[in-house]
């Protein structure tokens, strides 16, 4: 596996991020990878970004995870979801780019608040073949228009997540349009400490039958 630190340019910033891709010379599908919110410590370093990071590629996908404007090494600050949108979709040019990616086969995945950021645009940017939200902070962020999306998509939760509501959860994993997934790993709370392993198994799997 080739790691390699990117930066790329969001509008008149540049971010900074991780690139990592298996070691083979084939155009492979690529996923981004976006951290929880910039304001309550979320960064790229996190422990549920980096393990889904690290599954991705060990299974033959290429990973991109990136600091969000303001975190980091990546300039600017805090744009209120405005801001962190735009930095979704210059991730989304970014990889796209890249030699060993399939632009054909590209996902999006979120992580809390980072889904919240992240899926909005990925919905709407038909580069982005599949969509996976960990956590989704549903009392925070609107997720409706994924109630018209015809794409691959996976939601997943923690039994004993306090900021997101089971039932909530649920009532809207079954508003969904198929192809869907969604599951509730029974101990785990909204940090995924000690669950990060079982919970990147599972991202990673949908990834490699989604694309």
């Amino acid at each position: 596996m080739k790691k390699t630190r990117v930066s790329f340019p969001s509008g008149g910033l540049v971010l900074e991020g991780i690139l990592a891709i298996p070691e083979t010379i084939e155009h492979l599908p690529a996923v981004i990878v976006c951290h929880p919110h910039p304001l309550y410590g979320g960064s790229m370093d996190n422990n549920v970004v980096s393990g889904v990071c690290e599954a991705l590629t060990q299974v033959g996908l290429i990973s991109l995870t990136f600091n969000f404007r303001g975190v980091g090494g990546s300039q600017g600050e805090f744009g209120h979801g405005i801001g962190e949108q735009e930095d979704v979709e210059a991730a989304i040019s970014f990889i796209s780019t890249v030699k060993e990616v399939d632009s054909e086969r590209m996902g999006l995945a979120g992580y809390s608040a980072g889904a919240g950021f992240a899926l909005p645009v990925g919905y709407k940017d038909v580069r982005i073949k599949a969509l996976a939200a960990i956590s989704p902070p549903l009392s925070m962020f609107d997720f409706d228009f994924l109630k018209s999306c015809p794409r691959p998509k996976l939601l997943i939760l923690g039994s004993k997540d306090d900021l997101i509501l089971t039932e909530q959860f649920l009532e809207f994993c079954n508003s969904l349009p198929e192809p869907r997934e969604y599951e509730i790993v029974e101990g785990a709370d909204h940090f995924w400490w000690g669950y990060e392993s079982h919970l990147a198994a599972k991202v990673t799997d949908f990834f490699t039958k989604a694309l």
